[in-house]
């Protein structure tokens, strides 16, 4: 019997650094014509491994060509810098920080708890799914456009057979099974910053967050950079090398999902928030992929605030991502179709052929403009900013989670979220962290009030 371990087998990882090196620009014709040459395959094209398993004899191939495609020079390197203080220079309306202390109310932070949870929950039966798929099943259950749980009753077999099902999440995200909030690293990530905070404070470094991780987090339930980044830890790499070291996935969205608890914990300091974000994000992540977690932050720094709406809180995140990223322009994107399309199925068309060709459906670049798109369109609706952003398509559990999570703290308050999203939740949360097992949505809420920062 052979094991294989997904999102780290070299063999694998190839592919996905081929693309990468596309995006960014480095010249890898050589390397791509060496790898295929030898018999190599192109990236897996959903899953994190091939299916059959490549074979072995191409492993040290792999490797080499992986340190090999490392040392190209990276066009885009000036503009998406990674070390804090250049992204800081290239971001000339970084945000200062408040000039009055500026209070939030702990029943704004359980909005926001319970309003991630729901927005992750709704997404976790179509993830990996394609975009026809989720608007197929949708539409045979009546609930086109999204505006409630997904169901299989009523699905017709074949629609059933054509597009299963997340074979993990069905038993647990559908609306005939919800029973609490399942375990999801969407939760499992600010549930893990509230235990950073709690144990090192908000000067924390990249070092703590990664003994934490190996103190507390199950090595199988991470994934993509995070994974790698685990693998590089045990392998005796130091961070932020963790997050280069045969790491494909460094601009995909793992980082943009941790980045929560350091929005909430700074309200109306976006610039704070941002930089906290930093020091989590680069224990796996560079460039496009740390620019993720910091706009993500930032945001929601602001919308903590209580004194914007959603748009000013879009433009809060922009302001602590260098201009001439990649991901700013997806963000610019996203919000400029949310605006001007006439209808949403058209936004989202509109960015599937801008990136679904060139990206990974993990990739950060794809989702940003996503998620800019959703919230800008929703306007602040909390039904329609979790909707919106699932209905979508891509990493639709992260992208609901993130876009509920905003959404909640600018509803101010938990009763102020619907009952058909809230109450399913029975306010518990399963988790794979070490020691925990289950926790209430309210006491989450309560160990994150007290980390809150105070000017």
């Amino acid at each position: 019997m052979t094991v294989r371990v997904t999102w780290v087998q070299p063999e694998d990882l190839i592919g996905h650094e081929l693309r990468q090196a596309a995006q960014d620009g480095r010249d890898a014709g050589a390397v791509e014509q060496r790898w295929y040459a030898a018999g190599g395959h192109a990236a897996p094209a959903r899953a994190g491994a091939s299916d059959p398993p490549a074979p072995r004899r191409l492993r040290a191939l792999a490797e080499e060509l992986l340190d090999e495609l490392a040392s190209l020079d990276v066009p885009s390197a000036a503009d998406e810098p990674t070390d804090l203080p250049s992204i800081r220079a290239a971001c000339p309306r970084w945000p200062a920080p408040p000039g009055r202390p500026v209070s939030l109310d702990s029943d704004r932070l359980h909005a926001a708890w319970l309003g991630r949870a729901a927005g992750c929950l709704l997404g976790k039966p179509v993830e990996k799914l394609p975009l026809e798929g989720i608007r197929a099943l949708a539409r045979a259950t009546g609930n086109w456009p999204l505006r409630t749980w997904f169901t299989a009753r009523g699905l017709p077999a074949d629609l059933a057979a054509a597009h299963p099902w997340n074979r993990r999440s069905a038993p647990t995200s559908l609306a005939e099974n919800i029973d609490g909030m399942p375990e999801d690293d969407d939760l499992n990530y600010p549930l893990l910053t509230v235990l950073l905070l709690q144990r090192h404070g908000h000067g924390f470094s990249t070092a703590d967050l990664a003994r934490l991780w190996l103190d507390e987090l199950p090595a199988g339930r991470v994934f993509t950079a995070e994974r790698v980044a685990y693998r590089n830890l045990l392998d005796g790499v130091e961070p932020p090398d963790t997050a280069v070291r045969r790491n494909p996935f460094r601009e995909w969205i793992g980082a943009q999902i941790r980045a929560d608890v350091h929005g909430w914990t700074h309200p109306g300091d976006p610039g704070a928030a941002a930089g906290q974000a930093h020091r989590d994000a680069v224990l796996t992540h560079t460039a496009n992929g740390v620019y993720g977690a910091m706009f993500t932050a930032a945001a929601l720094a602001e919308a903590a605030g209580g004194e914007t709406d959603v748009h000013g809180c879009l433009a809060a995140g922009l302001r602590v991502v260098p201009p001439r990223s990649r991901y700013a322009h997806a963000v610019r994107l996203g919000i400029e179709a949310g605006r001007s399309e006439a209808d949403f199925e058209t936004v989202v068309d509109r960015l599937h052929d801008t990136y679904a060709s060139t990206h990974h459906w993990v990739h950060v670049l794809p989702n940003a403009a996503l998620l800019a798109a959703a919230l800008t369109r929703a306007n602040g609706d909390f039904s329609r900013s979790v909707c919106l952003a699932v209905s979508g398509g891509w990493d639709t559990d992260s992208n609901g989670a993130t876009a509920g999570s905003l959404a909640g703290l600018l509803a101010g308050r938990a009763p102020a979220l619907p009952d058909r999203w809230t109450a399913p939740l029975k306010n518990r949360l399963a988790t794979s962290v070490a020691g925990i097992g289950s926790i209430g949505f309210d006491t989450l809420t309560e160990l994150t009030y007290q980390e809150v920062s105070r000017p």
